[in-house]
């Protein structure tokens, strides 16, 4: 026989397998996190992520997604670092990798677990189940809030009063009628830690981001060259960026996590610019092997990494590997290689190299870095 309580038997198995929090929702979300979405996708706020866009009705409402879906059961998993993510801002030769990327790839490890839990619900209860970590179009943020897992701060991640914002999150979507949760409520006050601390100004409003000018979007999900404007502001980050959530005064109450899988790789902790620079196609795959770093590429890596390059003031250390980078294959690499020369440079150097280098160069991004004054 099933166990009576079916939330509290399925909070202890969750429980059980390793996640840090549950809890439960209605498979709905309400008018106000349809309209927020509307709104963000007018402004275009989501850039580049035209899928956002394709997949609105199945995002803003998960009966569109699976209409048998009755209630929605969500799980977070604990990725807090040990120490302040924003110490390591101040050594300019060394790169930034956001917390949540220093180790293995947060999808594989979280959807093992959900599944396991999916799997125990649908033998327990005989119940159809389907499983979501952060790659379908499900508003997970809003339906955490739902489930009571924590509230949407001023910088839009979700807050929790006793885990900070150091989570990962994942969802269940079950046939089986559950009673939900009490919805967590705003716990931010007047407090503008977050919407202060952004590099970029990517905050139009509390509440509100404008990803075109967010650093992890920059970085990870922009495809093409990033714009002069938000070069300097990026500093040494090169996948991602922490600052938001690092400097929230909830995350006093967070533990810095436990799990083997989510603890920084030495390599990952403070590594060389330099050394990431010189990284080809083949030793960036096997370097992040694994990582959630390796989804965008070599050139795309290399691209962010010039930009800190630049960013570094350091011209003794950089400018030989800048200048093997001139003739790169990818235009992303070459325009960048040209910014960061005119960071390190004087402008008589810089002459020089685009004397060799720029009657060469075909691509017209390229050929504007080189004509650019500063």
């Amino acid at each position: 026989m099933p166990p009576p309580d079916p939330k509290a038997a399925i909070r202890d198995q969750a429980l059980a397998l390793g996640f840090d929090v549950v809890g439960f929702a209605p498979a709905a979300l309400g008018p106000q996190a349809k309209e927020n979405l509307r709104g963000y996708l007018e402004q275009d706020y989501h850039g580049d992520m035209g899928w956002m866009a394709e997949t609105e009705a199945r995002r803003a409402e998960p009966t569109v997604l699976w209409p048998e879906a009755k209630s929605v059961i969500v799980v977070a998993l604990n990725y807090g670092p040990s120490r302040d993510p924003l110490e390591l801002l101040g050594h300019t030769e060394r790169a930034n990798v956001s917390v949540y990327a220093r180790n293995k790839d947060y999808h594989d490890i979280l959807k093992k677990r959900v599944k396991a839990v999916a799997r125990w619900l649908h033998r327990e209860y005989d119940a159809g189940v389907k499983v979501f970590v952060d790659t379908a179009p499900v508003m997970e943020k809003p339906l955490a809030a739902r489930a009571g897992v924590g509230w949407q701060g001023k910088h839009t991640n979700l807050v929790s009063r006793e885990a900070g914002s150091w989570f990962f999150l994942g969802e269940i979507f079950t046939t089986l009628a559950l009673t939900p949760d009490q919805a967590e409520t705003d716990h931010c006050g007047s407090c503008r830690r977050c919407l202060n601390a952004c590099p970029t100004d990517a905050f139009p409003a509390p509440y509100r981001i404008d990803a075109r000018r967010c650093i992890s979007y920059l970085t990870i999900e922009h495809k093409g060259h990033i714009a002069r404007e938000f070069r300097k502001p990026m500093g040494n980050r090169i996948y991602g960026c922490d600052d938001c959530l690092a400097v929230c005064p909830w995350n006093k109450f967070a533990e810095p996590t436990g799990e083997e899988a989510f603890l920084p790789r030495a390599e990952l902790t403070a590594p060389r610019l330099r050394d990431l620079a010189l990284l080809d196609d083949a030793s960036f795959r096997q370097v992040f092997s694994g990582s959630p770093v390796k989804r965008i590429g070599r050139d795309r890596f290399v691209r962010n990494v010039l930009i800190a390059i630049g960013n570094s003031g350091a011209a003794k250390s950089h400018l030989k590997v800048v200048e093997s980078l001139l003739g790169d294959p990818s235009p992303l690499v070459r325009a960048m290689a040209v910014w960061a020369l005119r960071q390190l440079c004087g402008k008589g150097d810089v002459a020089i190299l685009r004397d060799e280098h720029a009657a060469r160069e075909s691509d017209p991004a390229v050929v504007a870095e080189w004509s650019a004054e500063s």
